[in-house]
């Protein structure tokens, strides 16, 4: 089936039942125990940085790790699979003097997942399987200055982010990805960036492919790292028309329901969830298992809450397969339909009130 034929049908089976993602990439490549020289390969091993951690390098050094990842969510039950790309931005490779493997990254991840997605769906063909290039947030951030005593400085601008994140979607789309998500986003400023890019990119491929956006609010305060609430974070970005709004990281699933409820509250769009499975514990490991983490998500399907589910950090396939078993045949949230007022947001949400 070919990338124009699936997302003809994607929106049809979003309104027909609720779709499943993957879970953990990180999580999955901690049970291999890899070590330095495993993640130089052959290619980098003269290279003149320690290495070690960058998970995306897999996808060309380990690929047949990384597909077998792939290949365990969707024997799993997962509809969509995420690409192995959340660092692969010119940015946050410079921590690895890896800046110039951006694009190649992200086509070998995209085409990686892309030939797992394919065997899956030569498998069971009414099963469409989707690929989502992931683009995560970088490891800077555009709104809040990295030095205490200097409020006003900023470590990166708009316009390097936007064309790190063009480079990025270039590789993801060249690669065979099916979707965009834009996730992990703690900061709307280099997500508007990321969307900038992604409609640039778009234009000049002249490609009309689903955006997915998710935001992280990381803690109980009920914001996300820049200070937005979830309304205030949905107000800056609709006018994007995404595929789906969601959350996913920072916080396991109990801690997660409220901003998912006020997501489906007020967006006109599908709802995506993927919470971790709980929060670290003092190892930094996740321990809340499949079937508890599927019984909160089947209880926010079951209200009406969501259109997407997986998981983040600490989730496994078994979790993917719990999750998946627990959504089966339970309908599809319907989106919001809100008054038309103007919307605007800061910190906080502003609706302009009628006259």
């Amino acid at each position: 089936m070919t990338r124009a034929e699936r997302l003809s049908r994607l929106r049809d089976i979003a309104r027909q039942r609720i779709l499943v993602i993957d879970g953990a990439m990180g999580t999955m490549i901690q049970r291999h125990k890899l070590e330095e020289e495993d993640y130089r390969g052959e290619r980098f091993k003269d290279w003149g940085h320690d290495v070690k951690g960058n998970n995306d390098l897999l996808s060309v050094t380990q690929p047949k790790i990384i597909y077998d990842i792939h290949a365990q969510y969707l024997d799993a039950g997962a509809d969509i699979i995420e690409t192995n790309t959340f660092n692969s931005t010119s940015i946050s490779l410079a921590d690895y003097g890896m800046e110039k493997l951006a694009y190649e990254l992200n086509f070998e991840g995209a085409k990686l997942a892309r030939q797992a997605a394919d065997v899956a769906e030569a498998a069971d063909p009414s099963q469409p399987r989707y690929v989502a290039g992931a683009l995560g947030p970088t490891n800077r951030t555009a709104s809040i200055s990295p030095v205490v005593t200097d409020p006003g400085f900023r470590n990166v601008d708009f316009d390097e982010l936007r064309l790190a994140y063009k480079e990025q979607t270039a590789g993801l789309i060249d690669g065979g990805a099916d979707l965009l998500m834009v996730e992990t986003v703690f900061d709307t400023l280099n997500a508007k960036a990321a969307l900038f890019a992604i409609e640039e990119v778009l234009e000049e491929k002249g490609l009309d492919l689903p955006v997915l956006i998710s935001g992280t609010i990381t803690d109980r305060s009920g914001r996300t790292l820049s200070g937005q609430t979830t309304e205030a974070f949905w107000n800056s970005l609709r006018h994007v028309k995404p595929f789906s709004i969601g959350l996913n990281c920072a916080l396991g699933a109990d801690l997660m329901r409220p901003y998912i409820q006020e997501l489906s509250r007020i967006a006109d769009v599908f709802v995506s969830a993927y919470p971790n499975a709980g929060l670290p514990n003092e190892f930094g490991q996740y321990d809340e298992k499949p079937e508890h983490m599927a019984a909160d998500l089947q209880g926010w399907a079951k209200d009406g809450l969501v259109n997407i589910v997986g998981g983040c950090c600490g989730s496994t396939p078994d979790h993917i397969r719990a999750i998946a078993q627990s959504v089966k045949g339970l309908p599809p949230r319907e989106p919001a339909q809100p008054e038309r007022q103007m919307r605007l947001s800061g910190l906080e949400p502003f609706t302009m009130p009628a006259f």
